[in-house]
């Protein structure tokens, strides 16, 4: 529709017109006929520049579209009155027999122009050759007659034809295929509808299958976290099963060991109770025995004594086992009570185990209760959330307090080292004085050979000289003398001296004595030296002023020639730069300029790039590559003025692109027999242009091993009179001790 509305294809006057706001039309007559592609050449050729003509809608304005046209030298236009009547010709001939039809029934247009195209193809039969359309027309000298390969003869008997190296398509192709891309638009946006559709429903089952997923997958992760749970729980259950069965075992074993030991414990009894019962019959026959003895107290009081000492010993022995059996006694009971309790124990472990395996039964329920357990901590943890996030504001308020508490003990922090400076100012200030003290006693022990420390005032010589000064002030007073000073006036007026008077009295003393000052004796060798100073460094600074004058005369012939050979060399690269730019770039200007040409030597230069395609601007708004390319005719610019034996180029064909590679290898090429060049590269191309390359390998992990390699160009070879080129570069490897004195054009690693 945009080609149609401009005109496009159409003649340059129509497309002025069609373009201009000036004036209407209804557009290009060839946009308004509706023919079939296998016709289109041959309508065309049949109607020629009629296609170009414009449709008016206003035939008043004719005579002015035609005075703009050639006013504004526009080119022609042809222009369709739509309002004139276009007069009836008489009907067709008969159609030909081999023709395929008439013109003007192949042909469809609005009502108001089908009058117009049917007198612009009146007697314009269509033909599928042209030999046929001459027959046709030698049979018929009225018929006029266009074939499908767009040859097409006049009523007047002109033919029309051929084809040029370059076809474009015609306004009739155009407008046909435009119809058909619109067809296909229509038929490519409805088809675009659908996916579209089918992409939202898809989308939609996406996005509800995604958060059944997210379902799924919550509640796998919930089933995980509570199985996880379950089998903690019953490796716990487990584990105090294990533990209870093996103090069971030992609770057992502890069991059988008291029982052993209750069984001895009893045997012992019974035996100390039989020896109880022995000792106390043998106690009551001794005592029978006793009481018949008696009588014979006087002769048997020995055997008396011994038996009061066997009865003494044998009660002891009584009492030590009837301690012991009491012992036994009591430890028995313990025993009996532990037994008991062990017995107990089991009994609580069997039911424990019970219980435990009842508990790994009702596990899987529990599994359940679980996960409402689960629900309600997470409603547990929002209130917590909730409980924190009012312990945050009560911290937040807390802190505010500790904030304003540490404010203030800073406040008195800071008043604290104020007084801590204070003092420390005054100890200063009383060290100064002590020193002022010390300084005052040493300079009134040098000059006047006064120590302070041990002075005594002495009244009498003070009013002495005192009463001396106020007598010689008097007389110089009496004698006219206009020397004396205020302070001497005053006190010799007053009868009695005053201390603020007699402290004046002494600093004029004081004052004179200074003026006086001390006697040199050597002020004459003194003189004489210096003069002799005065001289030298007089010669001295004459010799320094000529000297000063000739290095300014110097410097100003060194920067003159310097400026010169400045300028020489920088006009010699500048033209260069614009050499080398304009190579490497395949077009584009560059240029260098001088920050401040009235101070050449210590100005920058900026560097002014336009790349093809590209508006003048600095370098610094360039690509990488850009920059790399301008930096490499920058520098073989200089090469250009100054060659140099070595140059070392690491990674610089890091940033370009193939084209620019190959142009800046042709350009390196140029300069290869001038200087050696040592590339850092990791670029193929670049590495195949080298003579040597150098490389560091691994054959082993932790072992590099530097390989050199000698890449020999192909050479001519004569043999039997004929020149013959070796097809093979060859290639030889070598230790870098052997090639450290050779030389290489290019070096790549």
């Amino acid at each position: 529709c945009q080609l149609n509305e401009e005109g496009e294809g159409l003649a340059q006057g129509s497309q002025a017109l069609l373009k201009s706001k000036e004036f209407e039309f209804a557009g290009a007559l060839a946009a308004q006929l509706d023919v079939s592609h296998e016709f289109v050449p041959a309508i065309e050729a049949a109607l020629g520049r009629n296609l170009h003509a414009l449709i008016l809608r206003d035939r008043a304005r004719a005579a002015e579209i035609i005075s703009h046209l050639n006013q504004q030298q526009l080119g022609q236009a042809a222009l369709v009155l739509e309002r004139i009547a276009h007069r009836d010709r008489p009907a067709s001939n008969d159609l030909p027999q081999s023709a395929i039809g008439w013109a003007a029934d192949n042909v469809r247009t609005p009502a108001p122009l089908e009058a117009l195209v049917k007198g612009l193809l009146h007697n314009v039969a269509l033909f599928e050759n042209l030999e046929e359309a001459l027959n046709a027309v030698v049979k018929n000298p009225e018929l006029a007659a266009a074939t499908l390969r767009g040859e097409y003869i006049s009523h007047e008997g002109i033919l029309f034809g051929g084809n040029g190296r370059v076809r474009t398509d015609s306004l009739l192709e155009r407008k046909a295929r435009i119809d058909a891309i619109a067809i296909e638009l229509g038929q490519l946006k409805r088809e675009q509808a659908m996916v579209e559709q089918q992409r939202v429903a898809l989308e939609s089952q996406i996005a509800t299958a995604m958060r059944a997923l997210e379902k799924a997958v919550a509640l796998h992760q919930e089933a995980q976290l509570a199985q996880t749970a379950s089998a903690s729980k019953i490796s716990q259950l487990e584990r105090e099963h294990h533990s209870a069965e093996r103090e069971l075992e030992s609770l057992e074993f502890e069991r059988s060991t008291l029982e052993r030991q209750i069984a001895a414990a009893d045997a012992q009894i019974q035996q100390l109770e039989e020896q109880g019962a022995e000792l106390e019959e043998k106690i009551a026959r001794d005592r029978k025995e006793a009481a018949l003895l008696q009588t014979q107290r006087d002769e048997a009081l020995r055997e008396e004594e011994e038996a009061n000492v066997r009865l003494a010993e044998l009660r002891i022995a009584a009492a030590t086992h009837e301690q012991k059996h009491q012992n036994l006694l009591t430890q028995r009971a313990p025993m009996l009570a532990r037994q008991t309790e062990l017995s107990d124990l089991m009994a609580t472990r069997r039911a424990d185990i019970e219980n435990y395996e009842a508990r790994l039964v009702t596990q899987a329920a529990e599994d359940d209760s679980a996960r409402n357990a689960i629900e309600q901590q997470r409603q547990e943890c929002t209130r917590r959330e909730a409980e924190i996030w009012k312990l945050v504001a009560e911290r937040t308020s807390q802190l505010e307090t500790i904030n304003s508490n540490e404010s203030r003990l800073r406040a008195v922090r800071d008043r604290l080292s104020e007084l801590q400076e204070k003092r420390g100012t005054h100890s200063v200030r009383q060290t100064q004085l002590q020193l002022q003290i010390e300084h005052l006693a040493e300079h009134m022990m040098e000059r006047y050979r006064i120590d302070l420390r041990q002075f005594e005032p002495d009244t009498q010589a003070h009013e002495k000289v005192l009463h001396a000064q106020l007598k010689r002030a008097k007389e110089k007073m009496e004698g006219g003398a206009p020397a004396t000073p205020p302070g001497i006036e005053a006190i010799a007026g007053s009868p009695e001296l005053a201390p603020p008077e007699i402290e004046k009295l002494m600093a004029e003393l004081a004052r004179q004595l200074e003026n006086m000052g001390p006697v040199n004796l050597e002020a004459v060798q003194e003189y004489d030296e210096l003069e002799e100073r005065y001289r030298f460094l007089e010669t001295q600074n004459t010799d320094l002023t000529n000297s000063r004058r000739e290095l300014l005369d110097v410097i100003a012939r060194i920067n003159s020639t310097t400026q010169e050979l400045f300028a020489e060399t920088f006009a010699q690269v500048r033209v260069n730069f614009r050499e080398m730019f304009a190579e490497l770039f395949g077009g584009g200007r560059a240029d260098l300029q001088l920050m401040d040409e009235n101070d050449a030597l210590n100005c920058g230069i900026e560097i002014i790039a336009k790349p093809p395609g590209k508006q003048l601007q600095s370098i610094s708004l360039l690509s990488g590559g850009e920059r790399t390319m301008t930096a490499v005719a920058l520098l073989f610019a200089i090469y250009m003025v100054r060659p140099s034996p070595f140059c070392v180029l690491d990674e610089m064909d890091a940033p370009l692109d193939e084209s620019n590679i190959n142009r800046f290898i042709k350009v390196l090429e140029r300069f290869v027999s001038q200087s050696q060049f040592i590339i850092i590269t990791h670029n193929k191309r670049t590495i195949a242009k080298a003579d040597i390359l150098y490389g560091v390998t691994m054959e082993e992990r932790g072992v590099s091993k530097l390989v050199g390699m000698k890449m020999t160009p192909p050479r001519k070879a004569e043999a039997n009179g004929a020149s013959v080129l070796t097809e093979d570069a060859t290639q030889q490897d070598f230790s870098m001790a052997e090639e450290s004195s050779r030389v290489s054009s290019l070096a790549a690693r």
